[in-house]
């Protein structure tokens, strides 16, 4: 089983905890492995009442209207919460669209991976640590990353200068989540 993870962050986090990890990139922009996968990484809480930092062990992923592309049992990682997970077409940051995108869909939180993981038909499980919430918005962080999952330097420049208190505190919040992300699952993946 390989961990489909967005990001390069993701991916060290993934490896941390013991996995076979691969680089799918933002939205399986890279492609998708062979075999089984995890959906591994980040993702926004579209409730108020999941902080940065929860981890989720998903249990369904819905697209935007709300049609089930998955469901499965939850891998069972000590610690995790059952949730259900939005299949984002974009990074969703505006806190009433987030509110609006949970009630009409049911979803707790979203990612941009899970949904094309889905339509292979080979999404084993979701696993997502939750990076940022109604009230701790992105701040631009998004912009520091490419497509295919690695870090856009000057991208995050201009995200930090924009904004930097926020810039920094959403960084600090995603790699909370990613840090607990990979304890919950380390031993677990392997």
């Amino acid at each position: 089983m390989t961990f489909a993870c967005a990001t390069t962050a993701e991916l060290r986090a993934a490896r941390r905890a013991g996995a076979h990890a691969a680089l799918v990139g933002l939205g399986a922009a890279n492609g998708v492995p062979d075999g089984p996968v995890v959906s591994f990484g980040l993702a926004g809480a579209l409730r108020d009442d999941l902080p940065s930092g929860t981890v989720l062990d998903a249990t369904r992923v819905v697209d935007e209207d709300g049609a089930v592309l998955w469901q499965g049992e939850p891998l069972g990682v000590a610690g995790a919460r059952p949730a259900t997970i939005l299949a984002a077409h974009d990074v969703v940051d505006d806190p009433d669209e987030r509110r609006r995108l949970h009630e009409r869909t049911g979803a707790d939180a979203a990612d941009l991976e899970s949904g094309p993981l889905a339509r292979t038909g080979r999404l084993h499980g979701v696993l997502r640590g939750v990076s940022d919430t109604p009230e701790r918005t992105l701040h631009g962080i998004c912009a520091a990353v490419k497509p295919e999952g690695a870090y856009d330097w000057p991208g995050l420049v201009r995200a930090f200068a924009r904004e930097p208190r926020g810039f920094a505190r959403a960084a600090s919040d995603a790699k909370r989540a990613l840090d607990r992300l990979a304890a919950a699952t380390k031993g677990w993946a392997g």
